[in-house]
């Protein structure tokens, strides 16, 4: 039988259990010696945490989004208080920039829609923002360019979706030669059976997977 499309796999109450369930699944590995982490030359992405994918009112809303947040306002929090770069990333379409997304969602999200906002249960005040318009956060977008300025080498990526944005942004991150840093409960998507496919595939040879507290636990403790 196929998975529901959405299910609440993470919930406040459940987050925790679930991240380190998942890491039991077969072939997913989670990856923390090698290569480890160097917070002087990372940078933490959040993408596309926009009201028009955490409001239950959305017809794209992602059920386990809202439990992800309040870890990656923690992040933010971390990234801001050591003067590290946070970058947030906010999705838009229209027409004519859509590409074969347009072929493939009922609805493009309408620069202009308020749903499109990012979330005012984030702090993106001192970050930068960048508009994307494909699940790839580098493709036509300055994002490349900014790391290489700040003089970043690792990406440690949040936000939704998973099996989408996330992943892509991830591979992409890769091939440009930025070590990403994949959280478990950092990410959500519409069902377990897509989070946990982008850990199987990511851990082998693209990312290395970290729950949020490891991350925080490095930032804080130094």
């Amino acid at each position: 039988m196929p998975p529901p499309v959405k299910e609440a796999y993470f919930t406040p109450e459940s987050l925790a259990s679930q991240a380190q369930a998942l890491l039991q699944v077969p072939g997913i590995s989670l990856r923390k010696e090698s290569p480890s982490f160097n917070r002087s030359r990372s940078a933490l992405l959040v993408l596309d945490m926009q009201r028009y994918f955490l409001e239950e009112a959305s017809h794209a809303n992602i059920p386990s989004a809202r439990a992800i947040i309040p870890g990656i306002a923690r992040l933010v929090g971390a990234f801001y208080a050591r003067g590290l770069p946070v970058i947030f990333t906010r999705h838009t379409n229209t027409p004519q920039d859509a590409g074969l997304m347009g072929a493939w969602w009922r609805e493009l999200i309408d620069p202009q829609h308020p749903l499109s906002l990012i979330t005012p249960l984030l702090d993106p005040s001192e970050a930068e923002i960048i508009e994307k318009t494909r699940y790839d956060a580098f493709f036509s977008t300055p994002l490349e360019e900014r790391l290489h300025a700040l003089q970043v080498e690792q990406v440690v990526v949040s936000g939704v979706m998973t099996h989408l944005c996330c992943e892509t942004t991830a591979r992409s991150a890769f091939m440009r030669g930025f070590q990403p840093f994949f959280l478990v409960d950092g990410t959500a998507t519409y069902n377990r059976h897509f989070h946990a496919a982008t850990l199987t595939n990511l851990s082998h040879g693209f990312a290395a997977l970290w729950l949020v507290a490891d991350i925080l636990a490095l930032l804080e403790g130094g």
